[in-house]
Formats: C-alpha cells, structure tokens, sequence
C-alpha cells in the first residue's frame, strides 16, 4: 500500500510541476533591453511671408516609423534662465482690432512620415505682425513611439516628462538645417 501511495504522490507531483497558468501580458518593446527610443530635434528660424509663414526640416534617412508620434513645442520665453517650452498648437489672442473682432495668431505644425512643418495662422493683415512673434523662434521636436505616449503616467504637453523619463533612450540632434516651404499660389 505505500509502494502505492508513493506512487500516487510521484505521478500527482509530476502533473503539478508540468502545469502552466495563463501568459501573462507581454512587455515593452524596444531597443537596448526594453527602453522606447526617442528622437529630438531643435530647429530655428523666421516666419516670414517669403516662406509662407512656414518651415519645416525633413527626417534623416528613411523617415520616421508609421507608428512614431510628432509632438512640436515651442520655446515660449526664458524665466530665470529657465526655458518654458509649450506644445503645439498655441493659440495667442491679441487685441480687439477696433470692429469688435479678436486677433488670434497661432503657432501650429504637421508632419508625415518624412517630415515635419511648423506654421503661423493668424486672422489680422500680415502687417501687423511683430518680430516678437515671426523672427528667431525656436522649436524642439519630440518623435516619440505611440506606446510611450499612450501610457497614462506621461504627460505629453510637458516636454520635460519626456526629456527625464526612466524607459525611455533620447537620441538627441542639437540642432537641424531648415527647409524653406515654397509658397503655393492658389489659381
């Protein structure tokens, strides 16, 4: 009877230890052992209307992934040396122009899976601009994976939770040449 009972306990542990339970939810992908790769890109330059009020730079190589997201931020102003960086679009409403109208002038961009153009919209004549809000105005451009901005604890509209984020690898590109968009006359 115990050579039976021992065999009972050998077969009963043998099932036990070869069992499996459920896979459990698959881990992040991506490069250097599961760090999400990212890309930033400064850009500077003047909106003008010999560009259209727009420039824009193109992705090295083959462009960037389907899945990659664009995120465009602006440096808004320097506060005790500190940059303030805000995300794309930014809308400034200026003054009622006298007929009871606001001006709203706004920084927008778009981009494809090649490149990237940032733009000015705006609603009063093109002469009433000031140099404040056209000349030297530098952008910092954030290719992230959509997975990494999908997640709940990154908050996109800072690009500081980017830059200081743990699983995340930044490939940082200083600074690009621009590309002048050539101004599209509609017939």
């Amino acid at each position: 009877m115990k050579k039976l009972a021992n065999i009972i306990l050998a077969f009963t542990a043998l099932i036990i230890v070869s069992c499996e339970g459920p896979m459990g939810p698959p881990g992040a992908q991506g490069e250097d052992g599961g760090l999400e790769l990212a890309t930033i890109y400064d850009i500077e330059g003047d909106f003008t209307s010999g560009n259209n009020y727009r420039f824009g730079f193109t992705f090295p190589g083959d462009g960037i992934y389907d899945t990659d997201v664009v995120l465009v931020y602006i440096l808004w102003e320097v506060v005790d040396g500190l940059e303030v960086w805000r995300l794309l679009p930014q809308t400034v409403v200026l003054k009622d122009n006298g007929s009871g109208e606001t001006d709203v002038l706004q920084y927008n961009f778009d981009y494809t899976y090649v490149d990237v153009q940032v733009f000015l919209e705006f609603t009063f004549p093109e002469s009433s601009l000031l140099p404040a809000e056209t000349d030297d105005q530098v952008f910092r451009i954030a290719v992230v994976p959509a997975d990494f901005v999908a997640l709940k604890s990154v908050d996109v509209s800072d690009i500081n939770t980017i830059l200081q984020y743990p699983d995340i690898e930044l490939n940082m590109n200083t600074k690009v040449e621009l590309e002048t968009i050539p101004k599209i006359e509609l017939e």
